[in-house]
């Protein structure tokens, strides 16, 4: 299911991730709604890496909001932004481990951790993943 943004940021969650993450914020015993904070930093073993968590602040000015089918909210920074658009947040089970990824078009390295990426126009080169 996509979603996009008044500030033209597309990005999806898959109905796993969705369940996934509506289990894990029912879960929480928050005097605020709670959101997923979805971000993209410096560093990684490609470059920039990928974080996430469950956010009960406010969203910041310069976020981009996404409401998923009226039961969970995503928050983007506009500077992960530029990184996420058009990607898509799953959840896999599988059976050497599994959790939250992230599918993004934008990527094009990845580590073998899965956690790190390199984009077309980031600076740098990749560097060994030391998980």
């Amino acid at each position: 299911m996509a979603i996009t943004t008044p500030g033209d940021l597309t990005l999806s969650v898959s109905d796993t991730a969705r369940g996934q993450l509506k289990n894990l914020i029912a879960g929480q015993a928050a005097e605020r709604p709670i959101g997923l904070r979805v971000f993209v930093q410096s560093g990684g073993c490609s470059g920039f890496s990928y974080g996430m968590g469950l956010d009960e602040n406010a969203p910041q000015a310069d976020d981009h909001v996404i409401d998923v089918e009226g039961d969970l909210r995503v928050y983007v920074d506009a500077y992960s932004g530029q990184y996420l658009d058009g990607a898509e947040i799953d959840f896999v089970d599988e059976l050497m481990g599994g959790g939250f990824t992230i599918h993004n078009p934008n990527a094009v390295r990845t580590c073998g951790c899965g956690h790190s990426f390199q984009t077309a126009d980031s600076a740098g080169t990749a560097r060994s993943c030391s998980h």
